[in-house]
């Protein structure tokens, strides 16, 4: 027998769904989903057993993906019908967003394309940092592969102390220049500004070959959108942000662009990667991301290799275009501005027309998570308290209610006033919106007996 386990997601609402009632489901071509899926489980079938108990794993699908990628990875399909028929027979799709929201949100990334040189030059004079060997994360080997993408990180100072690391415009300054940090340099800090918000890019060098590089580490402060910095200013409206707005205005205003970039504080280090100019960048999961495919999710909520089906319009072929869009998409990367249960960047590929498309999505979305069926998304509202029961009228003549409270009875009953009068609507409609408090418990004191009355009781040993 199959023990079914409890499904939670902090901050979330979610509800079942049939697959018949999840629009565009039969119109998705399930099998480039399906091949995404078996790429995600090659880690989740290496990840070692999670001690059991409440304190298991703080994501709601801990290791409950391992079934549904056992029968993935034993099974060769390649029919989109079979495709479907796989993920219909080992999830349960569930309507989830933000608790109070009815929709998600999605976002668009992609790998930009940049040139760059080996060397400085006048040219090329905006250097690419690995990440520092003084930057600290408390709880993390300063050699860690996997630091986190949120939070505090500092540097050290003498021995011991501890401060926070430079912020952008202190390393834009020089703090860290000169110590032999540099993979390579761009032309403008806008190229560095995009490769650092898409946490990936493809530097072209002047002899033909390619570096590639991919997000290693961050200097702890949080991400600050640039682009809602020129809404609220009134440069840009929002109706018309996008990559490519927010691009154009920096080009335009140099000046003005060195205070937008250092209006975000956060910095991103990064470290080459062994790739082709054939591969795919690589996502926070270790694999290829599939453009089109992949998603990056909160990590903090979801675990790799979960499938969400996202579904509306999107403006892929154009700014003013509604394009219906409804595809299942892997869970394989994250991003330290993606947060909440119902919170998605889509992967366009690589370059300048991924840029394009990427950059003018900013969209609410229906999201359906597909959750393996060992896990039961009901059981957990099994054990959610109940009210306790009416008190008995007997408890109810010994406390009766305040006057104010039969007053606004006899209001909502009718019987106190004329029907049909404004007056009496006015009277019903406030004693109807006040809601009487519980009287508080009686304060009874307590008899005092004489002194000479009062027993004494031996204290035991």
């Amino acid at each position: 027998m199959r023990w079914l386990l409890p499904l939670q997601i902090n901050g979330s609402q979610y509800f079942p769904l049939a697959w018949a009632d999840i629009p565009g489901w039969n119109d998705d071509d399930q099998l480039a989903a399906y091949r995404t899926f078996r790429a995600s489980c090659r880690p989740i079938a290496a990840q070692h057993d999670l001690p059991s108990g409440p304190k298991a794993d703080p994501k709601a699908l801990g290791i409950s993906l391992r079934d549904p990628c056992r029968a993935a990875r034993a099974t060769e399909i390649s029919d989109g019908a079979k495709a479907r028929g796989f993920f219909e027979q080992h999830f349960t799709p569930l309507k989830i967003s933000r608790l109070g929201e009815g929709d998600g949100f999605v976002t668009g990334y992609y790998e930009p394309v940049l040139e760059g040189s080996r060397t400085p030059t006048d040219v090329y004079n905006v250097p690419i940092y690995r990440r520092p060997s003084n930057l600290f994360v408390r709880g993390f080997r300063q050699s860690s592969p996997d630091l986190p993408n949120k939070g505090q990180v500092f540097r050290k100072i003498g021995r011991r102390k501890l401060v926070p690391y430079y912020d952008r415009g202190e390393i834009e300054d020089g703090a860290i220049a000169g110590r032999g940090l540099e993979i390579c340099w761009l032309k403008n800090p806008t190229d560095l500004l995009f490769a650092q918000i898409q946490g990936s890019a493809r530097i072209r060098l002047q002899d033909g070959s390619t570096v590639r590089i991919n997000y290693d580490a961050h200097n702890g402060y949080p991400y600050t959108a640039v682009g809602r910095v020129l809404i609220d200013r009134g440069i840009i409206p929002k109706e018309e942000m996008s990559m490519q707005r927010i691009r154009e205005w920096m080009e335009q205003n140099p000046d003005g662009a060195k205070d937008l970039r250092r209006q975000n504080r956060s910095y991103i280090f990064f470290r080459e990667v062994n790739l082709s100019d054939k591969d795919e960048a690589v996502g926070a999961q270790g694999v290829p991301l599939t453009p089109g495919r992949s998603i990056a999710v909160d990590k903090s909520l979801h675990v790799y290799g979960t499938p969400f089906f996202i579904e509306g319009q999107l403006p892929i072929e154009s700014e003013q275009s509604k394009t219906p869009f409804h595809r299942l998409m892997i869970a394989q990367d994250t991003g330290s501005a993606i947060t909440g249960p119902a919170r998605a960047d889509l992967y366009f590929g690589a370059g300048a027309d991924a840029g394009k498309v990427s950059g003018r999505l900013r969209h609410s979305m229906h999201f359906v998570m597909l959750v393996p069926k060992s896990l039961d998304p009901i059981e957990r509202g099994r054990k959610m308290p109940i009210p306790d029961p009416r008190p008995s009228e007997k408890i109810a003549k010994l406390f009766p209610p305040p006057d104010g409270a039969k007053t606004a009875s006899k209001n909502q009953t009718g019987t106190a006033s004329a029907p049909g009068s404004s007056m009496a609507q006015a009277s019903a409609t406030a004693a109807a919106a006040a809601v009487p408090l519980p009287e508080a418990r009686p304060k009874i004191p307590p008899a005092h007996e004489p002194r000479h009355q009062r027993r004494r009781y031996r204290r035991s040993r």
